[in-house]
């Protein structure tokens, strides 16, 4: 299903501003997904990103949309193709952290998730030359292949998060859609002095101690889990579904940035063919 014939609210603290944000979703019959902010609309698109400093932002001369990834994930997940979303604030609701209430809001909407099988039947199967990005210690590379998968690796000052890699394959998806947002819970007092996480709460975020963590996990390694459900929102920038594109995706210590400069050379590649 690639469009609903509803819309609806819903609201929350803003991450990294700490602004209460109401985001009013609404399906469309015009193809691509849309931000809406003070009478600007920004499209999700890689030629929109202006910046992957903490999160994807995405922008143009007037306005920036802050926070996008969870929200696209989501998008990706559920196979949302044609959307618009009009916020009072220029940053996305954080809600629990992670894609799980975007996904119960779109289920309301007529949407759900793609199953294991609706992901292997819709694998598109483009041809397109293996995108590699290699930076020292990071590095990230799609290659195509008949199965679907993600394998992330990161490496954090924490016993459980130490060089450890996670996967995520179709049948395993919810633990990606409830991985919530995370961070050094040491870090938070300077991260909020320079603007960032000031909306982070206990419901919202996990965060990191020397030796555990300040919440009960939703499932093993979730911070890393958290991880592959960035890089799906970043990826689905490309307009193509990272899900249903017929790769497997190997991630060693990326972010952000990293996503972002893969998919472009993706987009490239896909695009030449």
């Amino acid at each position: 299903m690639e469009t609903a014939l509803n819309e609806i609210e819903i609201s929350s603290v803003s991450l990294m501003s700490g602004i209460e944000c109401t985001a009013r979703v609404v399906p469309s019959v015009e193809q691509g997904i849309r931000f809406h902010y003070r009478g600007q609309t920004v499209q999700a698109c890689l030629e929109n990103v202006v910046s992957t400093e903490h999160c994807t932002v995405i922008g143009n001369k007037d306005v920036q949309i802050v926070l996008i990834e969870h929200f696209m994930a989501a998008c990706a997940i559920c196979n949302v193709t044609a959307i618009d979303v009009f916020l009072t604030h220029y940053e996305m609701p954080i809600l629990d952290g992670s894609s799980k209430e975007w996904i119960e809001l779109f289920g309301k909407l007529g949407y759900k998730p793609m199953s294991p099988e609706e992901i292997v039947n819709n694998n598109q199967k483009m041809k397109f030359e293996p995108a590699v990005y290699l930076n020292g210690k990071t590095h990230l590379a799609v290659v195509p292949s008949d199965d679907f998968r993600v394998s992330y690796s990161v490496n954090y000052r924490h016993p459980e998060l130490s060089n450890r890699w996670v996967e995520l394959t179709p049948e395993n998806l919810n633990e990606i859609i409830e991985a919530r947002t995370f961070g050094y819970l040491k870090e938070l007092e300077m991260m909020q002095a320079a603007g960032y996480g000031r909306g982070a709460t206990i419901d919202n975020t996990v965060g990191m101690t020397d030796d555990g963590y300040t919440t009960e996990l939703r499932s093993a390694y979730e911070p890393a889990k958290h991880k592959i459900l960035d890089l799906i929102g970043d990826f689905y920038l490309t307009g193509i579904n990272p899900l249903t594109l017929g790769a497997q995706f190997i991630a060693k210590e990326a972010g952000h940035t990293v996503h972002v400069k893969t998919a472009k050379i993706l987009k490239e590649y896909i695009n030449r063919t």
